[in-house]
């Protein structure tokens, strides 16, 4: 039998709801607001390693469920997903065997996920926590000031990590840092006309 304990639809509290409740599994999206799904993957593994994790994605793409196991993630589940399949997943992560949803191949999706262990595959990875957390918050239109004021920092340091994730991530506007976001699936899927328009109303 399974009971939902709680229930958060950002990132960051994601992870101080688990910390707090220690479920037995969790299911998170990648493009949930405040922090991708695979880095709050790697840190409830990090800080929980008892505690199960699905990732849920509308990526159909062997790559993204490679990252996803890589990450720490028992089950990678498209949204496109039936709920016999969401059952699966559940079941197969209690018994600590991967899952991967259909059509997407489960052989593949490991095999590649091996040989990308230990590996830097892109500069993201190279992100330090602190930069990523502001990365994320900063695709998603907050100002360094509301970074800071988020992220407990002052807006000069939440300028700084801005500053130093796009140097290594190779990018020299907001429009590349929200099409890069977007690309990698953390965002929900807009054009960026649409999260221009949706950046300019949160900021003001």
């Amino acid at each position: 039998m399974v009971r939902v304990v709680g229930e958060a639809g950002d990132g960051l509290e994601v992870l101080r709801l688990v910390s707090r409740l220690k479920p037995a599994l969790v299911f998170v999206n990648i493009a949930i607001p405040g922090l991708d799904g695979l880095e709050v993957t790697r840190r409830i593994k990090k800080r929980l390693p008892n505690t199960r994790v699905i990732v849920v994605s509308r990526q159909v793409r062997e790559a993204y469920a490679a990252e996803a196991i890589r990450s720490g993630a028992l089950g990678y589940v498209t949204t496109r997903a039936r709920l016999t399949e969401l059952l699966e997943a559940i079941g197969s992560s209690f018994r600590d065997e991967p899952y991967v949803s259909t059509p997407l191949s489960q052989e593949r999706v490991e095999a590649s996920s091996r040989r990308s262990e230990g590996v830097v595959t892109d500069a993201y990875e190279e992100l330090t926590a602190r930069e990523r957390e502001v990365f994320h918050l900063a695709a998603e239109g907050y100002s360094s000031a509301r970074i800071a004021r988020r992220l407990s920092i002052s807006p000069r340091t939440a300028e700084a990590h801005r500053a130093n994730a796009m140097r290594k991530l190779g990018l020299v506007s907001q429009a590349a840092l929200i099409r890069y976001a977007a690309e990698r699936g953390f965002l929900p899927p807009l054009s960026l006309t649409e999260r221009s328009r949706y950046n300019g109303e949160r900021k003001s």
